[in-house]
């Protein structure tokens, strides 16, 4: 039903377990046209150095006719909004996703975190955020949903959060898929898969999308095109290997 998925990470983020080439074998498999890989930027304790990010070049953007997209999930590290995603780095790449993860920045509390979030969504750096339904991370998710259709932020419906990872999730999960669609913004379906057999994974978020009926025409991965559209509104360059997609 979606063939893109924003959030996937390789064995260059060391608890992950797939290659590149192991994506683009599933992708052509499960008929996925267009994904990203999005590894943890390197304030992370077992991120890949920046080099990986500044380096992404040499990887083809089409192989069997799935593209990819050269990503980062960064992050948040202040109240500020900063994240790692340096500009050494950001210049090579296509997607920056930012969030929260605990070894960069524990949680500031509701008040801190929605500060945080905010400010990341403000800055103009990013163009989506990874698992705000963490309940590791509480935040305001009405003001959080009111300042990424603002600013043409996509929040992510994670499904790897109901499935091995942020226990306790789906709530929070629901609440932001009818706080985006209240505000008219954007959610990204994200499989955060850390085999390649996950990627394309969105069982349990499309549940939660059709359970708050969530209209389509705001979900990103419904194709390739709306994807890159998108990128482009936040001035990242057109990829002329995509013309076809």
């Amino acid at each position: 039903m979606y063939p893109v998925d924003l959030h996937a990470h390789t064995v260059a983020s060391t608890h992950a377990y797939s290659t590149v080439s192991d994506y683009f074998a599933i992708a052509k498999e499960k008929g996925i046209k267009l994904f990203a890989i999005t590894d943890h930027g390197p304030d992370m304790v077992d991120a890949p150095h920046r080099w990986h990010f500044q380096n992404m070049a040499v990887i083809p953007r089409m192989v069997d006719g799935v593209g990819l997209l050269y990503g980062i999930e960064a992050n948040i590290k202040n109240l500020q909004g900063e994240t790692d995603c340096y500009p050494d780095i950001d210049r090579r790449l296509d997607l920056v996703i930012a969030g929260f993860h605990e070894p960069v920045m524990p949680s500031q509390g509701l008040e801190g975190n929605t500060q945080a979030m905010i400010a990341t969504i403000a800055s103009g750096k990013v163009q989506m955020i990874s698992h705000p339904g963490n309940p590791k991370f509480p935040i305001d998710i009405a003001a959080v949903a009111a300042a990424a259709a603002k600013h043409n932020v996509a929040l992510e419906i994670n499904n790897s959060s109901f499935l091995h990872s942020r226990t306790g999730s789906a709530k929070n999960c629901i609440e932001v898929a009818k706080a985006v669609r209240d505000a008219g913004g954007w959610v990204a379906l994200g499989s955060d898969s850390h085999v390649a057999y996950a990627l394309g994974g969105f069982e349990k978020s499309v549940e939660v999308l059709e359970l708050v009926g969530f209209p389509q025409e705001r979900v990103l991965n419904v194709t390739p095109r709306r994807v890159l559209d998108f990128l482009e509104s936040h001035g990242r360059p057109p990829i002329a290997e995509f013309a076809s997609l």
